[in-house]
């Protein structure tokens, strides 16, 4: 009797810890997505500002973005290139521009200063995901 009584809370105990850390997964799935989201939405929305000049292969004109303010879309190129990957246990998360230029216009260079886009967007992010952890936490599962 004791020992099926034990087996019952084990189970019971392995059910509630699935769906804890399935939960978990989705909020960490959720807030990399929605960071990835924002930076690229905020590429794509066009903010002026900055330099407009001619450029070649292809042509076309573009205008820069103001200094601080996230880079405009140019070829759609560095858009393309934000991808969210996830740990191999779900249990982290990181968003990355692979754009060869993206280092360049996160912080900038000794020739022009930073238009970033992944920073302010984790930062806009940062309140929504606390808050999914925070109702988690005070909620349980």
């Amino acid at each position: 009797m004791t020992i099926r009584t034990h087996t019952k809370r084990i189970n019971k105990s392995r059910v509630v810890l699935n769906k804890y850390k399935s939960t978990v997964e989705g909020i960490i799935t959720k807030g990399a997505n929605d960071v990835r989201n924002t930076a690229v939405k905020s590429i794509n929305t066009q903010s002026g500002g900055g330099v407009t000049y001619q450029k070649y292969n292809p042509d076309r004109v573009h205008t820069a973005s103001a200094p601080n303010t996230p880079p405009n879309t140019d070829t759609g190129y560095l858009v393309s290139n934000i991808h969210v990957v996830l740990d191999g246990d779900k249990l982290g998360a990181s968003v990355e521009s692979r754009a060869d230029y993206s280092e360049a216009l996160e912080f900038g260079t000794s020739k022009m200063e930073p238009r970033p886009f992944m920073q302010p967007a984790l930062e806009e992010n940062r309140p929504n995901i606390r808050r999914m952890y925070a109702r988690l936490k005070s909620r349980g599962v």
